[in-house]
C-alpha cells in the first residue's frame, strides 16, 4: 500500500470512528421510571452521591436516583441525562416532552421481588427513580412504571464548580458540584501552597480525598471530565478555608 493510499486509509478509519462517537453520544436508549414522593415533590435528601441538600447544590427538582447498570460506583454521579416518555398511550404525556435530570442518587436492587414488579433497579435493568416533579412533566402521576428513553447530554450549569471542604487535618476531602460538561468527574488532583499537583481518591459519590496535611495552604484544584477534559481552578480556597467551607472555582465550557 503506498503512501497515499495508507494516509486516504488512516483518513477514512479516522472520520468512521468519529462518526460512531457522535452517534452514541446523541442515541436514544431503552430504560424504565418511576418517581419518589417527597413533600416538595422534589428529591431533598443527600443520597449517594454526597451532595447535602440538593437545592443548594441546584439538583433538587430534576435530580434522580440510577440503578446499578447506570450509576457506576458513583462515577455517574452529577451526569445529566435527557429523559422522555415512550410507547404508552395511557400514561405518557402527550407529544412525549423530555426533561433534563441530574444523577444524584443510587437506586439499590430489590431482589426480593421481580425485576418486572418492585425490583426496578435489579442488576441489569437500567431505571431512573425520578424525583415527583420531574416525573409528572413527562407522565402522569398516578403511573407506577413507565417506559422511557434517555441519551447523556450537556449539563447546563451556572457560574463556576463549586468545592466544599470536609473532613479532618490529617484526612482532607472535598465535594465537588455544580460541573458542567458531560457533569462527570473522574478524576481529580490538589494543590498546596507547599506541594505539587497530588491525585486524589474517591471516597464516594462526588467526595474525593487525600491523606495529606494541607491545612493553612492555599488550595488548587485541578478537575477532571470522562470526556478527558480537564480544567484547574488556582488559588480557589484561601489559605485560612475552613472545613464545612464553599468556593467557586472555574468551569468547564
Amino acid at each position: 500500500m503506498g503512501a497515499l493510499q495508507l494516509h486516504v486509509f488512516y483518513l477514512i478509519l479516522l472520520l468512521t470512528i468519529s462518526s460512531q462517537v457522535i452517534s452514541k453520544q446523541g442515541e436514544w436508549k431503552s430504560a424504565t421510571a418511576t418517581y419518589t414522593k417527597q413533600a416538595d415533590a422534589s428529591i431533598i435528601t443527600e443520597g449517594a452521591c454526597g451532595y447535602g441538600d440538593l437545592h443548594k447544590a441546584s439538583y433538587g427538582k430534576y435530580s434522580a436516583g440510577l440503578s446499578t447498570m447506570l450509576f457506576n460506583k458513583g462515577s455517574t454521579c452529577g451526569a445529566c441525562f435527557e429523559v422522555r416518555c415512550v410507547d404508552h398511550i395511557l400514561w405518557c404525556l402527550q407529544g412525549s416532552p423530555s426533561v433534563i435530570l441530574t444523577a444524584t442518587d443510587f437506586c439499590p436492587p430489590n431482589y426480593g421481588l421481580s425485576s418486572d414488579y418492585g425490583g426496578w433497579c435489579n442488576f441489569p435493568k437500567e431505571h431512573f427513580e425520578m424525583s415527583e416533579a420531574a416525573f409528572v412533566e413527562i407522565a402522569e402521576k398516578r403511573a407506577e412504571i413507565v417506559p422511557v428513553q434517555y441519551k447523556r447530554v450537556k449539563c447546563e450549569r451556572r457560574g463556576g464548580m463549586r468545592f466544599t471542604m470536609s473532613g479532618s487535618a490529617h484526612f482532607f476531602q472535598v465535594l465537588i458540584t455544580n460541573v458542567g460538561l458531560d457533569g462527570e468527574v473522574v478524576g481529580v488532583k490538589v494543590k498546596g501552597s507547599k506541594t505539587g499537583w497530588m491525585p486524589m481518591a474517591r471516597n464516594w459519590g462526588q467526595n474525593w480525598h487525600s491523606n495529606i496535611n494541607l491545612v493553612g495552604q492555599p488550595l488548587s484544584f485541578e478537575v477532571t471530565a470522562s470526556t478527558g477534559r480537564t480544567v484547574a481552578s488556582y488559588s480557589v480556597a484561601p489559605a485560612n478555608w475552613q472545613l464545612g467551607q464553599t468556593f467557586e472555582g472555574k468551569q468547564f465550557k
